[in-house]
């Protein structure tokens, strides 16, 4: 399979391919009855959101699925930020346990997230104090708490304020992500010259799978239950309840 010259400079083509084909081929394209009703679906709330909004509860049920469908692969695409550092080489590491990424050459320890919001008080707490109690202990330790999507690009320190105590130290960072590349690649456009290489990749990709395609069979499975989907929801979830049965 021939891919392109994809210009990261700081991994290899084929390198960054197998990656990206890698995080495609675990990407969620089926979905079935099982999985549509796994945590038991409310068949309340689909009936608010077919009628509020204008909807056939059909359509109110593929909306759904889409749902289902992208939070699973945004479960997984908030790890491909984190792994890519398993393939980078350059001392960059994605320990089992403690923190996500580390450059133990560089003294560099790294909690990333996803989106600046997805911490609250008392888990920025424990990342923070985590952080302390590292730098404290290891005079070359520097930690970063990366984010993917931040407010603003930014490099600064971490100050944390926690129950009224405000707390500083001059070796734990706060930084978005094109500024982490910065610092783990020496080149301020790493993180762009991947987003602006992606498409590429994943063109490449799919053309060499064919991945792409979403198989929905819950419609159809319904269908089997009832003629009726509104009546099949329903015994999805309140089967064994009084006076379902005659629904």
């Amino acid at each position: 399979m021939a891919i392109h010259d994809y210009n990261l400079g700081f991994v290899s083509n084929e390198v960054i391919y197998n990656y990206v084909k890698e995080t495609v081929v675990q990407y969620s394209t089926f979905i079935n009855l099982k999985k549509f009703n796994s945590n038991i679906i409310d068949p309340i709330k689909l009936t608010f959101d077919a009628k509020v909004y204008g909807r056939t509860i059909e359509q109110v049920v593929d909306d759904e699925c889409v749902r289902q469908i992208d939070k699973a692969n945004s479960n997984l695409l908030g790890y491909f930020h984190q792994n890519i550092f398993k393939i980078i080489g350059g001392g960059w590491s994605v320990p089992k346990t403690g923190f996500d990424v580390v450059n133990e050459n560089r003294g560099i320890y790294v909690e990333m997230k996803s989106k600046h919001n997805t911490m609250n008080a008392a888990a920025a707490r424990d990342t923070y104090l985590s952080m302390l109690n590292k730098v404290s202990n290891d005079p070359n330790a520097t930690c970063m708490l990366v984010e993917v999507i931040a407010k603003k690009s930014q490099h600064i320190n971490w100050e944390g304020t926690f129950k009224g105590q405000t707390l500083k130290h001059d070796r734990i960072y706060r930084l978005s992500i094109d500024k982490f590349y910065e610092v783990a690649f020496n080149d301020k456009y790493a993180f762009m010259k991947l987003c602006k290489a992606l498409p590429i990749i994943l063109d490449d990709v799919i053309a060499e799978t064919g991945c792409g395609a979403i198989e929905n069979t819950v419609q159809q499975e319904l269908n089997q239950l009832s003629v009726n989907t509104f009546k099949s929801l329903y015994l999805l979830a309140f089967q064994s309840y009084q006076g379902f049965d005659q629904l």
